[in-house]
């Protein structure tokens, strides 16, 4: 007797600034389904909520600390200013940098004892970032994790740039905002959950300040980009919540952001367990 195994699900979650936090939702659906991902693919944002997914933290447990991270403008004033005066001798020697060092923050803001290597997580995962040098996309699969993270959440003037492993790297999402083609990396059926959004309806309203051009730019540029993604690698179940309420740098408001993409869960669900029981009734008639 043949026995039919569930279908191998790659997922790709793309960057979106605090956007990026309504992923959680979806990590959550699908522990709740009782289904893992066989392959992650992340970037900015993305890569640094799938590497927690990787790690082994379950949707709930990735939502706790978010919240315990970010709930608050005091937490998050006290861990950027950590950040910044880390390093007292650099301090002193080049003057604080309106640019944060992505390095550290991810550092500040993941769980303790997070894994070091890819070889280390649960789940395969690739890690999307940029490399400036050469304008090439750069994926990172094996090595150090923090550095690739770090690397992928990079925004061109709010972060420095990372050096590592030979390369100077930027945001993933200035080459590729919704990794498909690595979450297409042998399997079955593959995710997309797209929360870069729309113009924002705030934008029409008052002048908008220096971040909210620089970060709606590159809203604009992922946006082509993601359209092109789509077309090259057409995902089983494509997922876009609404996220036009949401500032590209709001992350204090966590538990909003959470809470909108819930609304989106049961909708998810329903699709996601049509797709894999019709991908078992065709392997049935094949076999």
């Amino acid at each position: 007797m043949t026995t039919i195994k569930g279908p191998r699900i790659g997922i790709a979650l793309g960057g979106g600034s605090s956007r990026g936090l309504m992923h959680i939702p979806f990590v959550e659906a699908m522990d709740e389904m009782g289904l893992r991902p066989s392959v992650i693919a992340g970037t900015s944002i993305g890569s640094l909520v799938g590497a927690g997914w990787a790690a082994g933290l379950s949707g709930k447990e990735i939502r706790e600390h978010s919240i315990k991270v970010l709930g608050n403008m005091r937490s998050i004033t006290s861990r950027l200013w950590k950040t910044q005066i880390k390093d007292m001798r650099n301090l002193f020697k080049n003057g604080i940098s309106m640019q944060l060092d992505p390095m550290n923050i991810v550092e500040a803001f993941l769980p303790p004892d997070f894994p070091k290597d890819f070889e280390d997580l649960r789940i395969p995962l690739y890690i999307i970032a940029t490399d400036f040098r050469s304008w090439h996309q750069v994926i990172f699969h094996s090595g150090e994790i923090i550095p690739a993270i770090a690397g992928s959440i990079a925004i061109p003037s709010l972060f420095k740039p990372v050096e590592f492993d030979g390369r100077l790297l930027v945001d993933g999402g200035v080459v590729n905002p919704l990794p498909l083609d690595s979450a297409s990396i042998d399997t079955d059926l593959t995710i997309a959950i797209d929360v870069n959004g729309d113009p924002s309806i705030r934008t029409s309203i008052k002048e908008p300040s220096t971040i909210d051009v620089t970060l709606g730019s590159a809203q604009i540029m992922m946006h082509s980009l993601t359209a092109h993604n789509i077309a090259a690698y057409p995902p089983d179940l494509y997922i876009r919540p609404n996220v036009k309420e949401f500032g590209a740098y709001e992350f204090w408001r966590v538990r909003e952001i959470i809470e909108e993409g819930e609304k989106e869960k049961d909708n998810f669900k329903r699709q996601l367990a049509k797709l894999i029981e019709d991908f078992i009734v065709s392997k049935q008639k094949i076999s």
